[in-house]
């Protein structure tokens, strides 16, 4: 397949006059998001990658249902490996009142096993009326509220108004509807929207064709002029090289640099495989935190006294080299003191300081191990490129409920190899 043309990464001009809301865990995100679809004029415009037909499943339908039922346009795409089990009778009513709903990449398991592993459609972003936006790292499940138990997931998110809500409101139209190359007119006018605040932004998203590193550059970007504190908070960390040699050179350089991590992982080898560079980290002087009350889910960042990021990509292979992610980069005081109050008194209250001691070993193994992780980190961007590439599909519910009286369209993703 013959690849596309160079372009330059889609973000890389600020965006003055937004105004940015942290929203913590599914407490604080969830009575938002349904409010503003009930309170929804033209269109509603929603992507998750995962959707269960849980409490808050349950919850997200209704509030879809009621909306589209009042004539709001409403268009949801949910990743078929992320949300695979959702049951005819919920979809469908869904598409009965009107909701276009689209699973990307759907595929039918293979002896009990989902064989549509790689190259998921991670984003979470939800844009109403193409003034309201949220993006951040919290599925539509019920494991995001504290009520579920110790398996509960700590998470953020950020509620968005101003001119940076139109390329989110553009991005997910042309995702959802315009990959075919057919003009379609919007519900929501996506013009620029008035200033709503004084945050500096921009919205960065990671794809497999002209996008590949854009998210992981700016983090790169951002530790290279660090000068005072970095703080990363991300649930799944095992980023390249080149991101861990930033690391380190910041740190080595006088900047307080802080890895808060999953202490009590959903998987062990998340655990396991970032404890492989603890060593590597602390001798350049990063100090790591593992965050112990419950699964951490977040992917936020800042760096000194201004800049910060939230969005649904982690520090791993599957978000820097295959899934599809988006997140906002902020540039505003007031909103990076906010997310290091909290993530200060997550250090303080909820996570362990791993001490140097606890991670010092000697020996043959360890500079085995070392040298295997070192050209590991280095290389595997370039292997997973070499995985074969695939024709990803947004499917219409309705094709898969087998209906044939509607109009039933196919938009197909082709998605390039990973470079």
């Amino acid at each position: 397949m013959k690849r596309p043309a160079f372009r330059m990464p889609r973000s890389t001009r600020w965006v003055p006059g937004n105004q940015f809301e942290l929203l913590e865990n599914g407490e604080e995100f969830f009575p938002r998001v349904f409010d503003a679809i009930a309170q929804a004029r033209r269109e509603v415009m929603l992507e998750t990658f995962i959707l269960f037909d849980d409490k808050i499943g349950k919850e997200l339908h209704a509030a879809l249902l009621v909306a589209a039922q009042r004539g709001v346009e409403v268009h949801v795409l949910v990743d078929g490996f992320g949300s695979p089990d959702l049951s005819d009778a919920f979809v469908g009513s869904l598409v009965e009142a009107g909701v276009r709903f689209r699973i990307f990449d759907p595929g039918r398991p293979f002896m009990g096993q989902r064989l549509n592993v790689l190259r998921r459609m991670h984003r979470k972003i939800v844009v109403v009326d193409g003034e309201l936006g949220f993006i951040g790292g919290i599925n539509y499940s019920a494991d995001h509220v504290a009520d579920f138990g110790p398996e509960a997931k700590q998470d953020y998110a950020v509620q968005v108004r101003g001119p940076i809500v139109a390329q989110m409101h553009r991005f997910t139209r042309e995702a959802v509807l315009d990959r075919t190359g057919r003009k379609r007119r919007s519900a929501a006018a996506a013009t620029g929207q008035p200033h709503a605040g004084t945050a500096h932004a921009m919205f960065v998203t990671r794809d497999n064709q002209q996008h590949t590193n854009d998210i992981e550059r700016h983090y790169r970007v951002a530790l290279r002029a660090a000068r005072s504190r970095v703080v990363i908070a991300n649930a799944y960390f095992f980023p390249g090289y080149r991101f861990i040699r930033e690391m380190r050179r910041a740190a080595k350089r006088g900047v307080d640099v802080r890895l808060i991590l999953q202490g009590q992982p959903d998987m062990a080898i998340v655990k396991t495989a970032a404890g492989l560079l603890y060593d590597h980290l602390q001798r350049a002087g990063v100090r790591i935190y593992e965050y112990c009350d419950r699964p951490l889910h977040g992917k936020v960042a800042l760096v000194d006294e201004d800049w910060s990021t939230v969005g649904s990509s982690n520090l791993d292979p599957l978000s820097l080299s295959l899934n599809l992610e988006a997140n906002v980069i902020i540039k505003d005081r007031a909103f990076n003191q906010h997310l290091g109050e909290h993530l200060e008194q997550l250090m303080q209250n909820s996570c362990t300081q791993v001490q140097a001691r606890d991670v010092a070993e000697t020996g043959l193994w360890v500079s085995v191990r070392s040298f295997f992780v070192f050209h590991l980190l280095r290389r595997y961007p370039a292997w997973f490129g070499w995985l074969p590439a695939h024709t990803q599909r947004l499917t219409l519910a309705e094709k898969l409920l087998g209906r044939t009286d509607v109009d039933v369209k196919i938009s197909h993703v082709n998605e390039g190899r990973v470079s």
